[in-house]
């Protein structure tokens, strides 16, 4: 029978007296041992020797050698080991485990392992990739893949254009710095292995487990325990520690804790990938964009990871939430002997919408014409067709945002942080941008293929069977108000518990604002089902995801309607610079987004607020350099991220007239909309305040002051 009470049939991890979530870190069990990662400390070479001293009784290697079935985790393309066998393509690559009973210990032997390296030349840069000839780390070429689509006729664009204006722009790295690092705990226990640990996707980690160890489905479970935050960073990379704890608890008959310090954490796990995004747009003498080609380069690190499908998220925001007829866009994510780049909220879009929105006010600056009334000449409405050429068939309020934003700014119900001084100097930044809910095309279809799982018991109480996850974005809530709202029962009659694979079906990964939007539907629909048959004692129902007749989408031209719906953005921030120091002071922060029927308002104002201040720091704060592969901000010390006293209280409204009906209630995806568009605000008000154009991000202060004495008037 399905536990109620509890999703752990076998461990009880809960404090049933503090009421305190009991973190992975936390866990001890009867006879648990540790374990610890020795990783390369070289940016791509060879493997000639490892010499491994002399093990206290009790301790014991994991290697690649311990895995039975495939040595290549299952994600995109199955290029990445979960173990280095004979050579390492980056700085903090995994080559083996120690594991025993005691840390110190272990830290000794990781210490006392020595590694012979054969030294190759890595590539550190898209630059270098493109121009090293059959040097290549992934095959015969230096990208990972390469995507192309048009729209239009672009030659025909060019020739009636009066003009064309071409700029670059630049995106870094950064890190996803949740609170709590990487960790999972495995038991191997009557020939079955199960792994609980801080994950996003309990099936990701499934199947990388089956590819390593080649048993039938019914031997393996994957477990969340409450999770200290994820922003991306635990989607895909906790399939490398599961398995290494795995392996490890398979081999010593005993349960394996793996947790990484914050160090290890940051040198290893994935990354936002960079971007080098540049634009060429042919504009007629009217100052009307006719036509644009893009090109859209990402930095991917050393394995492919989950670059192709940020890439496509990339390319396909990369034209903005504007109409032009005409286009070419090209992008390629490239490979080098960095850090592998992967999963962070946005995926791909924040930086496209970086560089289209900084393009567009400096088109509107070179013509004389006022951006805000330039982007609007340009907005996309509904019957409009995206850049894929799929039609829009939702209404689109980009104008009545503008309006919002406006009153809200002009009628601020307070001053800002810092009082306006002539020593300071002033500016503001608008960006608009949307959100693609779901996974891309025809995904959801044909690679998700969510399911839900729905269960009323005898007495009344239903439970939620799903395989999102809670990661502090409030799913435990959301989708229980969904089912009591559906089933118009009191919402502390229906169960909702941390996702458990022996019991949950595969509702699809908790990403790309899809789990109330996708999910929570499913489960609306299914309750729908539940209402029809309420009279039986108990009821064990499923809902599985149907792709919508009305859309299409062909994955090879990549044309059509590449997400299921979209949710609506416009940000509006206020800054002062010093000129001095080139410091900045945000004095005001305002958005408007459409985001549907919203399910729970206190999550919703959290997630803007959250996604907000985080994408303000990826503008303004947050630098992470590589340098020889190396990771140079590897702790909380250098590496710097906002605190609440960083930024203003933030004004924010929704669009509440525009329910979408394809989701619970008219609910469209949030979580990532409000990061995407901070990013561009931030950095056009302080190009507003300088008068210098920025073409990068982050805007230090040391960036400003380098812009400010370049002595270069002719910025636009």
């Amino acid at each position: 029978m399905d536990p109620i009470s509890t999703p752990i049939q076998r461990f009880d991890f809960d404090d049933k007296v503090s009421g305190q979530a009991r973190y992975c870190a936390d866990i001890r069990l009867p006879g648990m041992l540790y374990a610890r990662t020795l990783r390369s400390d070289r940016p791509r070479a060879r493997i000639r020797s490892i010499a491994i001293p002399d093990l206290p009784p009790g301790y014991c290697i994991v290697d690649h050698h311990d895995i039975p079935h495939q040595n290549v985790v299952p994600i995109v393309y199955k290029d990445q080991p979960f173990f280095a066998p004979d050579r390492v393509n980056y700085i903090g690559e995994p080559i083996l485990l120690v594991v025993g009973p005691d840390k110190a210990t272990i830290l000794q032997i990781i210490d006392s392992i020595q590694v012979e390296y054969q030294d190759l030349e890595p590539i550190l840069s898209i630059a270098e990739a493109e121009q090293r000839q059959a040097d290549f780390i992934c095959g015969d070429h230096p990208w990972f893949v390469e995507y192309h689509y048009s729209k239009g006729n672009l030659a025909d664009a060019m020739g009636r254009a009066h003009f064309c204006v071409e700029e670059q722009f630049e995106t870094g790295y950064q890190e996803q710095l949740y609170l709590e690092t990487q960790a999972v705990l495995a038991v191997y226990e009557d020939e079955q292995i199960t792994v609980y640990g801080s994950i996003q996707c309990p099936y990701y980690i499934k199947e990388a487990l089956l590819s390593a160890l080649g048993w039938p489905q019914e031997r393996i479970r994957v477990v969340q325990l409450p999770t200290g935050g994820g922003f991306g960073g635990k989607e895909e990379f906790p399939s490398l520690p599961a398995v290494h704890a795995a392996l490890a608890a398979i081999k010593s008959g005993r349960p394996v804790q793996l947790v990484y310090d914050r160090q290890e954490d940051i040198i290893c796990t994935t990354k936002r990938h960079p971007a080098v995004i540049k634009y060429r747009s042919y504009i007629d003498g009217d100052g009307t964009i006719l036509g644009r080609h893009i090109e859209v380069k990402t930095d991917g690190g050393a394995y492919a990871g989950l670059s192709s499908v940020v890439l496509q998220r990339a390319i396909f925001s990369a034209g903005g939430v504007y109409n032009i007829e005409n286009l070419e866009v090209h992008g390629r994510a490239y490979a080098t002997n960095k850090v592998v780049s992967g999963a962070f909220r946005g995926f791909g879009g924040p930086q496209a919408f970086f560089a289209i929105e900084m393009h567009m006010e400096n088109i509107a600056r070179r013509l004389g014409l006022n951006p805000i009334e330039f982007k609007q000449r340009h907005f996309l409405h509904q019957g409009d067709t995206s850049s894929t050429g799929g039609r829009l068939e939702q209404e689109i309020k980009l104008e009545q945002m503008v309006e919002e934003l406006t009153s809200m700014a002009e009628g601020r119900s307070q001053p800002p942080v810092v009082a306006q001084s002539s020593d300071q100097l002033t500016g503001r930044g608008w960006s608009f941008f949307f959100h693609g809910c779901g996974f891309t095309g025809s995904g959801e279809q044909d690679i998700i293929k969510s399911r839900v799982r729905l269960k009323r018991y005898a007495d009344g109480r239903v439970q939620i069977f799903v395989s999102s996850t809670e990661l502090g974005q409030g799913v435990l809530t959301t989708l229980r108000k969904i089912v009591a709202q559906a089933l118009q029962i009191p919402i502390d009659q229906v169960i909702h518990h941390y996702p458990d694979t022996s019991t949950a079906p595969d509702s699809g990964p908790t990403v790309a604002s899809r789990t109330t939007m996708i999910v929570g539907k499913l489960l609306a629909d299914c309750c729908l089902e539940m209402k029809e048959h309420w009279q039986e004692p108990e009821l064990d129902l499923h809902r599985d995801f149907q792709y919508p007749a009305a859309l299409h989408w062909d994955k090879v031209q990549l044309e059509g309607n590449a997400y299921l719906e979209y949710s609506w953005g416009a940000n509006l921030v206020e800054v002062e610079v010093d000129p001095l120091t080139g410091g900045v002071e945000v004095t005001g922060v305002w958005g408007v987004y459409d985001i549907g029927t919203p399910i729970d308002r206190r999550i919703v104002q959290g997630q803007i607020e959250g996604g907000l201040v985080q994408g303000l720091a990826y503008a303004g704060m947050e630098v992470m350099e590589v340098v020889q592969g190396q990771v140079q901000q590897d702790n909380l010390t250098k590496y710097m991220i906002p605190t609440a006293m960083d930024f203003p209280i933030i004004h924010c409204r929704l669009i509440e007239d525009n329910p979408y009906p394809g989701g619970p209630f008219g609910a469209r995806g949030l979580g990532e909309l409000p990061f995407i568009g901070a990013a561009p605000a931030l950095a056009l008000a302080v190009q507003n305040a300088i008068g210098k154009r920025v073409t990068k991000i982050p805007v230090t202060p040391e960036y400003i002051m380098e812009l400010m004495q370049s002595g270069d008037d002719d910025q636009f």
